[in-house]
């Protein structure tokens, strides 16, 4: 059995360049489906703390993913985006760490573990 595992990425962004960010993610959430994941958003900064951002996306394994990873490092999209980055420097750092969701069926009867 296969499980899905979801990547979160906590961002520190400039606070003066959240456009560019924004179409930084925008980018990202369709290049990630792209190459069979599920993206489940990116989060910008809205109340409170202006220089935090969010985004969740998923694969069906950690082997998919480590699959996405290295096509994406030959994709000349996917680079495209990161030397949008490399360029104007509007995340500062992030951090990623990996969850397994926790679902249950659409009959309400959680899943075997």
């Amino acid at each position: 059995m296969t499980m899905t595992i979801t990547c979160h990425l906590r961002y520190v962004v400039d606070p003066y360049q959240l456009p560019a960010f924004e179409a930084y993610g925008k980018a990202w959430i369709r290049l990630v489906e792209r190459f069979g994941g599920k993206h489940h958003g990116y989060f910008m900064p809205s109340e409170g703390t202006s220089n935090v951002a969010l985004a969740m996306f998923s694969f069906p394994s950690f082997a998919a993913y480590e699959t996405y990873r290295e096509a994406s490092f030959r994709d000349a999209e996917c680079l495209a985006v990161v030397a949008e980055n490399d360029k104007h420097r509007f995340i500062i750092s992030y951090e990623r760490s990996f969850f397994r969701p926790v679902f249950e069926d659409d009959q309400g009867v959680k899943r075997a573990p």
